[in-house]
């Protein structure tokens, strides 16, 4: 068996270096213009498109895939970027559980880009370049089978030419054989010359027929494939940039998206940070305020009780109305024996006095309003005569506020501003009062336009 095999291989190999040989013989004669070639441009255009195709295609594949490497590269960048950013961001920052969030869900996308990529565009196009080596590999055996049947072809033409030669041949040696052969042999002889001549003739007609039919099997496919194959280059483009163009469209929305989410938090980030700032300037300010003001930041503090007046204050009220000169006053009333004017001084409303300082000299902390026939008032400037029904005091604004709500009031450094109660005590947050401005008071009569301001911006009157 072995040996068997060995013969056959060897044999193969005598065959193909035989046919090498006379191919090469062929082209050479060919080119030489001693042998004519065949010639088909409608295949040879084909060819030409074919090769431009498979140029194209093996460009684009390469471009294909060292897209799909960038993206993997931005995809690892990206990471990088998102897992340093979470990895910085301290937990009592603004946002932290969302910052995590994005950078898990952009690494998905990516990788999810990526894998479609990969499975949608490189797989077609893969698959289409997969065609081209074996379409490669046929055309150049349909060449060589077009070597081959051209020298069959070659071939039987020459042995159709030298047909009359070899009859003259055989003529010559029947001359010679017809003096030293019987005639019985000379028949014989003559049957076996032109019996070779046929052979040859038949040989080279029959190879010419397999050749003929290796070749035309061969061509008649790739004439059908050529054409095919060219045409459907535009509906794979289309196939492939339309879904490169969809899966990047759809990944750059998604992560349009994640974007703005990130700038959303790192501008709430920002916002943070410089209410903070802006907090601990202000309690800086008001701390600065403390050591150099005596008033103090707390709740109102509620007016000491009236005092009530003795027999020596009374008679000090007494000397100071008969010292006094009261214009619009009954002077006659007033210039009455002491003690009727006495009598009459104490049994006055001396309710309506009010004493706002307790200097032993009344004299000096004490104002008689000159309204006629009344009782005397006495004031300091800021008594309970001044404010409107339902005012508890008066605060002064030390900085400038710009209400955030509907609900506040905007404040200028200086604005004097009614203190009102709340309707609910409840509504009342810490830190926050109730009020109008004294201004639109004055102007209006009005207490409804009213609104909520910080309390420390504020020092009471």
């Amino acid at each position: 068996m072995s040996e068997t095999g060995k013969g056959v291989n060897a044999g193969k190999l005598a065959i193909n270096v035989q046919k090498r040989i006379t191919r090469a013989q062929e082209k050479m004669m060919q080119k030489l213009g001693k042998a004519d070639e065949t010639k088909d441009t409608a295949f040879e255009e084909g060819v030409a498109n074919f090769n431009k195709q498979m140029t194209e295609g093996t460009k684009l594949q390469k471009d294909l895939r060292a897209y799909l490497t960038a993206v993997k590269t931005m995809h690892e960048c990206s990471k990088h970027l998102q897992d340093c950013l979470a990895d910085m961001y301290e937990p009592d920052w603004f946002g932290k559980e969302e910052m995590d969030a994005l950078a898990e869900d952009t690494d998905l996308l990516w990788g999810d880009f990526h894998q479609k990529l990969s499975e949608s565009a490189l797989t077609s196009m893969d698959t289409y370049m997969a065609q081209f080596p074996d379409i490669k590999a046929r055309i150049a055996k349909r060449d060589r089978k077009l070597v081959d049947f051209d020298s069959a072809r070659h071939h039987f033409a020459s042995t159709q030419k030298s047909k009359k030669k070899d009859e003259a041949k055989i003529a010559k040696p029947l001359a010679l054989m017809e003096k030293a052969a019987p005639g019985w042999a000379q028949g014989i002889i003559t049957a076996h010359q032109v019996a070779q001549t046929n052979l040859s003739r038949s040989q080279a007609e029959e190879e010419l027929g397999k050749a003929q039919k290796v070749f035309e099997e061969i061509n008649y496919e790739l004439q059908e494939e050529l054409p095919n194959l060219w045409n459907s280059r535009v509906g794979f483009y289309v196939t492939v940039f339309q879904s490169v163009a969809g899966l990047e469209e759809k990944f750059h929305r998604e992560m349009g998206k994640m974007s703005q989410n990130l700038f959303d938090v790192m501008t709430k980030l920002e916002e943070q940070r410089e209410a903070n700032e802006e907090a601990a300037n202000h309690n800086a300010t008001v701390s600065e305020s403390d050591k150099t003001s005596p008033e103090t930041k707390g709740p109102p503090v509620p007016r000491p009780p009236r005092p009530s007046l003795t027999i020596e204050a009374k008679q000090d009220i007494i000397n100071l109305f008969e010292n006094a000169v009261v214009t619009e006053t009954n002077v006659t009333a007033l210039s009455q024996s002491d003690g009727s004017t006495v009598g009459n001084l104490l049994d006055m409303d001396l309710d309506a006095v009010r004493v706002i300082s307790t200097s032993p000299d009344p004299q000096t902390d004490i104002a008689v309003s000159k309204q006629p026939n009344s009782a005397t008032n006495v004031t300091n400037g800021s008594s309970d005569a001044e404010l409107p029904p339902g005012v508890i005091y008066k605060v002064k604004a030390m900085h400038d506020y710009a209400a955030t709500d509907s609900d506040e009031l905007d404040l200028k450094s200086g604005d004097i501003v009614l203190v009102l109660p709340f309707e609910n005590p409840d509504e009342q947050d810490d830190g926050w009062l109730l009020g109008v401005k004294e201004s639109h008071w004055l102007q209006n009569k009005d207490l409804a336009v009213k609104g909520v301001f910080p309390e420390n911006f504020t020092q009471k009157l």
